[in-house]
């Protein structure tokens, strides 16, 4: 069964505009995002869903320099780009990215492929471990179910978030949150939604990407033990300021149905 990697990613962000390739250590964010994704091995595919607006132009032109496949569609109906995207690939199972997440570490992608292939279908969705940094999400699920969640579909955050719908309907899907090892690192925030973010996740590759190219969390974590005023950088974002966002049109659009 192909295990496709779909990383959403586009320049209309509207905490950072154009983020996606704001250059880290020269190259472009996401581009140092993909290099690290392309290091996982139990990845079949790796695809990157953008949209089909000419602003993404330079970002479909991106992804295919960095030898990835590319995938174009809606900007906003999050969930129906991600589908076609998902078909298009005959993906049987799907790991969802973001493309704000440049310290996303290999080994933890194929770590949660691993645990949801030895649930052997008692699964339908779960994702990275709950007590890891924020930043190094990622979601894994059937393509049954991800197509079932693109036909039924219908709140904001459901379309913009792509996961909602399965999360929302434990009578159809079941869902596993897991943790592994003791420590509990989930206030971390080291994906990219603000200018502060960036800051961080820049100071983090200055330190150790020239010497280890290919640092993972573990490295991350014991910079931080060594340095923890880096983690007064981008001190009190969560990452998940989006997803609140769309539950208040949510609220919204509730009142109108």
């Amino acid at each position: 069964m192909m295990i496709v990697a779909i990383i959403q990613a586009r320049m209309g962000s509207t905490r950072l505009p154009g983020k996606i390739l704001m250059p880290i250590l020269g190259e472009p964010m996401l581009a140092r995002m993909l290099e690290r994704v392309k290091r996982a091995k139990k990845l079949d595919a790796i695809v990157v869903a953008t949209s089909d607006t000419p602003a993404d132009d330079a970002t479909a032109e991106l992804v295919q320099k960095c030898g990835v496949q590319v995938f174009r569609g809606s900007e906003l109906d999050v969930l129906d780009r991600f589908y076609k995207a998902a078909k298009e690939m005959r993906a049987g199972i799907v790991m969802r990215l973001t493309g704000d997440c440049p310290l996303m570490d290999p080994v933890v992608i194929d770590r949660v492929v691993t645990h949801f292939e030895e649930a052997r279908g008692a699964v339908d969705y779960c994702g990275t471990p709950s007590n890891y940094p924020e930043g190094l999400d990622t979601e894994i699920f059937n393509f049954s179910a991800l197509e079932e969640a693109a036909r039924e579909a219908t709140l904001p955050s459901e379309r913009e978030h792509v996961t909602p719908y399965i999360k929302n309907h434990p009578e159809r899907f079941t869902s596993e949150v897991w943790r592994e090892g003791e420590r509990d690192d989930s206030r971390m925030h080291w994906s990219v939604d603000t200018q502060t973010d960036f800051d961080f996740v820049t100071k983090i590759y200055e330190q150790l990407y020239p010497g280890n190219p290919s640092f993972n969390k573990d490295d991350v974590l014991a910079l931080l033990a060594r340095q923890p005023e880096l983690l007064e950088i981008n001190k009190g974002g969560t990452g998940y300021e989006g997803l609140a966002k769309s539950l208040k049109e949510d609220e919204a659009f509730k009142k109108h149905l």
